[in-house]
């Protein structure tokens, strides 16, 4: 149980975040977290040495297709079910204008990935969100790091894309 809160624990959130934009469901998320978290306990010793951030997230991808897989055909309606808010006094900096300018585009950069395919979608996640660099996405994914670097590459630009499509339409 230590060697698992030493070595899995810390990656939850990361884990979450990754499972949450493949499926793109909060409930499903979950689910796929507590199912990989699962099945990392059980071959925590088939875990050798090396990355184990990497090893964890490759488990709650598969577990993520997997999910999508099952789910094909079925639709699913996420609810929001916390609203964060952010209560804090605000700074010179966070004028009431830039805070409602930082949450409009927060919000389209959102809509603009959710709308790319979950394969560009994970590398655009696992680097930009999760800062791995590109040798632990490579493993993640399991493509070259080549490969990476060019899916990365047109996944940006997809992101554009779409980004300028939801820019045009406001």
């Amino acid at each position: 149980m230590n060697r698992f809160e030493e070595l899995i624990a810390p990656h939850l959130d990361a884990a979450y975040n990754l499972a949450r934009w493949i499926t793109g469901s909060d409930s499903a998320a979950r689910d796929v977290v507590q199912e990989s978290a699962l099945r990392a306990f059980r071959f925590l010793q088939r875990f050798a040495d090396g990355n184990a951030k990497a090893w964890f997230l490759t488990i709650v991808r598969n577990e993520s297709y997997t999910w999508l897989k099952a789910s094909a055909g079925r639709h699913w309606v996420a609810f929001d079910e916390e609203i964060e808010k952010n209560e804090g006094a605000l700074s010179h900096s966070q004028t009431p204008e830039l805070l409602a300018i930082h949450t409009e585009n927060a919000a389209l950069i959102h809509q603009a990935l959710s709308a790319l395919p979950p394969t560009f979608r994970e590398v655009i996640v696992l680097k930009e969100l999760e800062n791995l660099p590109y040798k632990d996405i490579a493993l993640v994914v399991d493509i070259p790091i080549g490969t990476v670097m060019s899916r990365l590459a047109r996944a940006r630009a997809m992101l554009k894309l779409e980004l300028l499509k939801l820019y045009d339409h406001e």
